[in-house]
């Protein structure tokens, strides 16, 4: 059985009007071409086939509103340190990322380790995901959740 590497990542060149654009799309999402050509320099129809190529290369991979959890109801935001048998490291990571409980779920360096973050109602729910969900996972190990207190810095995009 031979395994099959991954594929190396194409990165797209991005100039400084890209940035600028980026950044402005970062800023402010919902923007428009007209406004945002005023502030890059451009025409409105360059800036769009600038965000369109962008989209296509997969630097931009999708708009999005950004919510607020606690002002929909979401109370509890947790981070799980979740270690796992290796032969069942992508099967616990495909059955979480299914999850809608789960926002983001990466793999880590160390023993087989994902790490996860979830948003829940209540504590009542997050032990429920736990007990049903997480727990009866094949392969777990062993969990370490942390709950947030405050959150003082969010990064929402990437540092260009």
């Amino acid at each position: 059985m031979h395994s099959k590497r991954p594929e190396p990542i194409e990165t797209a060149h991005i100039d400084d009007i890209d940035r600028k654009i980026i950044s402005a799309l970062h800023a402010n999402g919902r923007i428009s071409y007209t406004d945002l050509a005023k502030d890059i320099g451009l025409s409105r129809v360059a800036v769009q086939a600038r965000i369109n190529t962008l989209m296509e290369e997969g630097v931009i991979e999708r708009f999005t509103a950004v919510i607020n959890p606690g002002k929909i109801g979401i109370t509890v935001s947790a981070f799980f340190n979740v270690e796992v048998e290796p032969k069942y490291l992508h099967q616990a990571a495909e059955l979480l990322a299914e999850e809608p409980v789960v926002t983001s779920l990466y793999h880590m360096t160390g023993p087989s380790k994902l790490h996860m973050h979830g948003l829940f109602v209540n504590n009542q729910e997050m032990e429920q995901f736990m007990r049903e969900k997480l727990y009866t996972l094949p392969g777990i190990m062993s969990v370490d959740c942390q709950v947030l207190i405050n959150r003082y810095k969010s990064r929402m995009g990437m540092r260009l």
